[in-house]
């Protein structure tokens, strides 16, 4: 097993998904590099997190039925499985997230993945001018590559990548020794938001028929002002 099929397995490892055999390549793997023993370690952490602080809630026992009379049980019996059917359906509808949220988490498993794979940047350009053509010519669509360096946003290249099954281009700039990705996909508008997932500040916003979720652990002021810059950039293209 190569470097780069152990860090693509690292999360079916953490989670105890793969085979002996495939959790023995991948333990020879940590064994000998200590950037993927790092890598697998934050992962831990995060699945750790996640099952500590995930929030877990107990029906009240107002909603447990009140026993009734068996004579009575086979004329109610449509009614309580009508309710039933009903608070299924609405647990269902509650508990499902929103294409936007369940989008930004891809987003960001994205950019883990990216990140402990070493596989940031496909084409590596400052150009928007290399960046743009490259990405368009592997992309159904032509996505927007902004120059923000005036700004002290470096653009460092771009990458191809997918989010809810559908290809996206990843714009990857550079804050200091922070990296944002930028990913942008064609579909139906989306809400502006901002808010934070496993240690990254996440924002989205939709601008000239494409959708944008950036990701980042730059702090939040920096990475607000960037946003700004990139609707502003990409609102008329």
């Amino acid at each position: 097993m190569t470097h780069e099929e152990a860090a693509r397995a690292l999360p079916a490892y953490v989670d105890g998904e793969l085979d002996a055999a495939a959790s023995r390549e991948v333990e020879a793997c940590l064994a000998a590099d200590s950037g993927l023993r790092a890598a697998c370690e934050r992962l831990r952490e995060m699945s750790a997190a996640v099952r500590a602080h995930a929030d877990y809630f107990r029906a009240p026992a107002s909603l447990k039925p009140a026993p009734a009379p068996r004579r009575r049980w086979t004329f109610l019996a449509p009614a309580f499985a009508m309710v039933a059917l009903f608070a299924f359906a609405l647990g269902v509808l509650v508990s499902r997230p929103g294409e936007g949220e369940g989008l930004g988490r891809e987003a960001v498993d994205a950019h883990v993945r990216a990140s402990i794979a070493g596989r940031l940047i496909d084409v590596a350009s400052s150009s928007q001018h290399t960046v743009k053509p490259w990405l368009s010519a592997r992309l159904p669509f032509s996505p927007a590559v902004p120059d923000l360096s005036h700004a002290g946003f470096e653009l460092a290249g771009g990458r191809l990548d997918y989010l809810g099954g559908e290809p996206a281009a990843v714009l990857v700039y550079k804050r200091r020794d922070h990296v944002i990705d930028v990913y942008v996909g064609r579909g139906a508008p989306l809400g502006a938001s901002s808010g934070a997932r496993d240690g990254f500040n996440v924002e989205r916003f939709s601008a000239a028929g494409m959708r944008y979720w950036v990701v980042s652990d730059l702090n939040r002021n920096e990475l607000t002002d960037f946003v700004r810059l990139l609707r502003q950039t990409t609102s008329g293209s």
